[in-house]
Protein backbone atom coordinates (compact mmCIF):
# COMPACT_ATOMS: atom_id res chain seq x y z
CA UNK A 1 0.00 0.00 0.00
CA UNK A 2 1.15 3.42 -0.26
CA UNK A 3 1.38 5.81 2.54
CA UNK A 4 0.92 9.55 2.24
CA UNK A 5 3.04 11.63 4.86
CA UNK A 6 1.72 14.74 4.40
CA UNK A 7 1.58 15.54 8.18
CA UNK A 8 4.78 14.49 8.44
CA UNK A 9 5.62 16.79 5.54
CA UNK A 10 4.00 20.02 7.11
CA UNK A 11 5.33 19.60 10.47
CA UNK A 12 8.77 19.74 8.75
CA UNK A 13 7.96 22.78 7.27
CA UNK A 14 5.96 24.54 9.99
CA UNK A 15 3.15 24.95 7.81
CA UNK A 16 -0.59 24.42 8.14
CA UNK A 17 -3.19 22.31 6.27
CA UNK A 18 -4.95 25.63 5.64
CA UNK A 19 -1.75 27.29 3.91
CA UNK A 20 -0.51 24.22 1.78
CA UNK A 21 -4.42 24.24 0.74
CA UNK A 22 -4.46 27.99 -0.23
CA UNK A 23 -0.80 27.74 -1.90
CA UNK A 24 -1.63 24.66 -3.59
CA UNK A 25 -5.09 25.72 -4.77
CA UNK A 26 -6.91 22.85 -3.39
CA UNK A 27 -9.60 22.66 -0.83
CA UNK A 28 -8.88 21.51 2.67
CA UNK A 29 -11.19 18.30 2.31
CA UNK A 30 -8.30 17.21 -0.53
CA UNK A 31 -5.57 17.99 1.68
CA UNK A 32 -7.33 16.26 4.68
CA UNK A 33 -8.04 12.93 1.92
CA UNK A 34 -4.59 13.07 1.52
CA UNK A 35 -3.25 13.39 4.90
CA UNK A 36 -5.39 11.09 5.95
CA UNK A 37 -4.46 8.11 4.14
CA UNK A 38 -8.21 8.12 2.19
CA UNK A 39 -7.37 8.92 -1.31
CA UNK A 40 -7.13 6.26 -4.19
CA UNK A 41 -5.28 8.61 -6.28
CA UNK A 42 -3.59 11.67 -6.84
CA UNK A 43 -2.56 13.79 -10.56
CA UNK A 44 0.69 14.02 -11.28
CA UNK A 45 -0.30 17.78 -11.75
CA UNK A 46 -1.25 17.93 -7.38
CA UNK A 47 1.61 16.14 -6.75
CA UNK A 48 4.14 18.72 -8.29
CA UNK A 49 2.24 21.78 -6.51
CA UNK A 50 2.17 19.77 -3.20
CA UNK A 51 6.24 19.49 -3.33
CA UNK A 52 7.12 23.14 -5.06
CA UNK A 53 4.89 24.33 -2.14
CA UNK A 54 6.64 22.26 0.11
CA UNK A 55 10.66 22.29 -1.22
CA UNK A 56 10.77 18.35 -1.19
CA UNK A 57 10.66 15.55 -3.51
CA UNK A 58 7.35 12.87 -3.98
CA UNK A 59 9.38 10.39 -2.21
CA UNK A 60 9.29 12.71 0.92
CA UNK A 61 5.56 12.50 0.96
CA UNK A 62 4.78 8.81 -0.79
CA UNK A 63 5.57 5.78 1.05
CA UNK A 64 5.45 2.23 -0.17
CA UNK A 65 4.29 -0.57 2.95
CA UNK A 66 3.55 -4.35 2.21
CA UNK A 67 0.23 -5.01 3.55
CA UNK A 68 -3.02 -3.39 3.93
CA UNK A 69 -4.26 -0.83 7.11
CA UNK A 70 -6.01 -4.20 8.19
CA UNK A 71 -2.84 -5.53 9.06
CA UNK A 72 -2.03 -2.53 11.96
CA UNK A 73 -4.75 -3.19 14.13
Amino acid sequence: MIIVNLDVMLAKRKMSVTELSERVGITMANISILKNNKAKAIRFTTLEAICEVLDCQPGDILEYREGDLSDEK
